[in-house]
């Protein structure tokens, strides 16, 4: 708890101490193109520095100060609101589902992005924040419950766009770039435009604070000076979308300004949410100014170009680590004992066969259902075409069963041993770390081949593993920490990764396909090794049936049972990862079946830690086989990355099966 006993900043010390160097950093961008433009007059004819500095250097610095106080006000409502430290645009996937929105519109409907652009985008963050508190109504918002739906569904956007943009590059490549938060002008017209738009919801904006500052006293003493905190909260919530949209329609997503900014002006001492607001809009000003007037100083050809919202992420995201001591562990929503959890709750045998026989007939057809290989029309395999077709596919098949199997059973020991159904391998950042470095990998080496990524990719895994436990032990390894730890190195990752990508070098579309997840290379040695790692991993797992049927009843339970907790959850958290780290070179870092595999379980009827763990790790390899499947049917002969088509899919289902079990109580 050190953290909580560092002195505290004066609000006044703090701006300045990143204002000024702020302002000193504009005024040397702006410094040389400004001299020349005083001893050069206007009448000398064309001078491209003059028209640099007045149509693009300006109006970006101005861009840059009014998107950062705008998104350090939305995040200072939605943390003010949902009375969480950690909401934020960007932590709650807010950006992200505008972004998407906007990916949408170009391909589909690209006359709305010229009268209409904000309503798209507004409806992308609306639909997206929606989906996020639909996720976590049921566990009372608690605050890592709500980031973690936060991030899940700002994943499932991303492989969306990441899909659309594999699939239609040459129209979307230019908007990835842009999406990643760039704030690089032509004219003054966007500036106006945003300050407009913003000018129209200000004086909404200020009549909630007064209100909003109330929600500082419970929710009982709120009501008893006549104020209504669920339609106050829904309000504000509202207000943060909207700014939040007005501002990636604009430039894209800027990550972490609307986090870091209020949280700088809640550890600087001010009491009240006016101060704390004010305080807030100002250094998120001047963190963006700073960000982006470096980058304008930075002496690189492209240094001009890189995008903002992409750095704003590095420096961003080391913030969550620097707050896992202040996170109360009380935060954490009790978890409800599950009907059959106990040692007598039989399984039904008619369910156990029904599971069976749809993995069977499921396996049959992937191997012989689909197009014609010659002639497109669907139908069974020709028997005349079994040699030079199956062993085309088996590979294929026996290698995303694999993968899935070992992301279904890291699912299920990470959510009985969080006692959060939102918790997934993707979470840890293990898939974050593979990603990082396969892009390392490809950027740094003249012609990497797939032995070669796959890996960079398990290295890159391990090392995220180790950095996230050593972040959690300090705190016995609990829960709530390591997950939040995979969280801040996810989206610190993340935002190297994009960085990348947006730098325009071709490799970055090679990028993509990778993390893509597609097994169209698959050889059968690589498919009976992998099958060979998940047999044996998924074995060892299954050793651990016992604590993880202890542990979901409570910390003094489990000790009084015998268990160590510290030791427990270290070995479950590095099998988890272990897990993952294995199955991502194959299915990719965005599959989300280690997310579905586990809800599957129980929706089948299996609570018991090991029938829930093995068929847990069957659902997940039938749901990648079956992600495959369609990836080589649907867009045939085209064949879609199994990773990515796993994640469509899928998570439409697990909104739908976390819905019922909701009604279901």
């Amino acid at each position: 708890m050190s953290a909580v006993a560092l002195p505290r900043p004066k609000g006044g010390l703090l701006l300045a101490a990143l204002g000024l160097p702020a302002l000193l950093l504009a005024a040397f961008v702006v410094a040389a193109p400004l001299t020349a433009l005083l001893d050069a007059p206007a009448a000398a004819g064309y001078d491209a520095s003059r028209m640099v500095l007045l149509h693009s250097t300006l109006p970006r610095l101005a861009m840059a100060v009014l998107c950062g106080g705008a998104l350090a006000a939305a995040g200072a409502f939605l943390q003010q609101a949902l009375r969480n430290p950690l909401a934020s645009p960007t932590t709650l996937g807010v950006e992200a589902g505008g972004r998407l929105a906007l990916s949408l519109a170009t391909l589909a409907a690209p006359g709305l992005l010229g009268w209409g652009r904000d309503l798209v985008t507004f409806a992308g963050c609306g639909l997206a924040a929606l989906l996020v508190f639909a996720l976590v109504r049921k566990r009372h918002f608690a605050a890592v419950s709500l980031i973690l739906a936060g991030l899940v569904v700002g994943l499932y956007a991303g492989a969306l766009s990441a899909l659309l943009t594999l699939l239609n590059d040459r129209y979307l490549a230019s908007l990835f770039i842009w999406g990643a938060g760039s704030l690089s002008q032509q004219s003054w017209e966007p500036f106006l435009a945003l300050a407009g738009r913003l000018a129209v919801i200000a004086p909404a904006a200020l009549l909630l604070v007064r209100p909003l500052g109330l929600l500082d006293l419970d929710d009982a003493n709120a009501r008893a000076r006549g104020l209504d905190p669920g339609r106050l909260r829904a309000l504000a919530v509202l207000l943060a979308v909207v700014i939040s949209a007005f501002t990636v329609s604009a430039v894209g997503v800027i990550g972490f300004i609307g986090l870091v900014a209020p949280l700088l002006a809640r550890l600087s001492g001010a009491r009240s949410f006016a101060g704390r607001l004010a305080l807030s809009v100002g250094l998120g000003a001047a963190m963006l100014l700073l960000t982006d007037a470096a980058l304008q100083a930075v002496p690189a050809p492209s240094g001009a170009f890189l995008p903002t919202g992409a750095v704003t992420a590095i420096v961003g995201a080391p913030l969550l680590l620097l707050l896992l001591p202040r996170l109360a562990a009380a935060d954490r929503a009790p978890v409800p004992a599950e009907p059959g959890a106990a040692a007598g709750g039989p399984v039904s045998g008619r369910r156990a066969m029904l599971a069976l026989l749809l993995g069977l007939g499921l396996l049959g057809a992937a191997l012989l259902l689909g197009p014609d290989p010659a002639s497109g029309r669907w139908g069974l395999l020709s028997p005349a075409l079994f040699a030079d077709i199956l062993p085309l596919r088996w590979p294929r098949i026996l290698g995303a069963g694999a993968a899935g199997a070992m992301l279904g059973a890291a699912g299920l020991i990470l959510q009985r041993l969080t006692g959060n159904e939102m918790a997934s391998p993707e979470v840890l950042g293990v898939s974050a770390g593979a990603a990082f470095a396969a892009a390392i990998a490809l950027f740094a080496l003249a012609a990497p081949g797939p032995a070669v990524l796959g890996t960079a990719a398990v290295a890159g895994s391990l090392v995220v593993i180790a950095a996230v436990l050593a972040f959690g032990r300090r705190s016995g390894f609990q829960p709530e920490r390591v997950l939040l730890a995979g969280i801040a190195l996810n989206a610190l990752l993340d935002a190297v990764v994009g960085l990348l990508s947006a730098s325009g070098d071709p490799r970055a579309l090679m990028l993509f396909a990778w993390m893509a997840g597609s097994t169209s290379g698959m050889t059968p040695g690589g498919a009976v090794g992998a099958s060979a790692v998940a047999a044996a991993l998924v074995a060892l797992a299954a050793l651990a049936a016992r604590p993880l049927a202890i542990l979901p009843l409570g910390s003094p339970v489990s000790r009084a049972l015998g268990v160590p907790l510290a030791r427990t959850r270290l070995a479950l958290f590095g099998l988890a990862a272990l897990l993952t780290a294995a199955a991502t070179p194959i299915a990719g870092p965005l599959t989300f079946v280690g997310l579905m595999a586990p809800h599957l379980a129980r929706l089948l009827g299996f609570h018991r830690p090991l029938p829930a763990l093995l068929v847990s790790a069957l659902a997940g390899g039938a749901l990648l086989v079956l992600a495959d499947w369609l990836g080589r049917t649907l867009a045939f002969p085209w064949t879609l990355p199994t990773g990515i088509v796993a994640a469509l899919v899928g998570a439409p289902c697990l909104m739908l099966l976390l819905a019922r079990r909701r009604h279901a109580r």
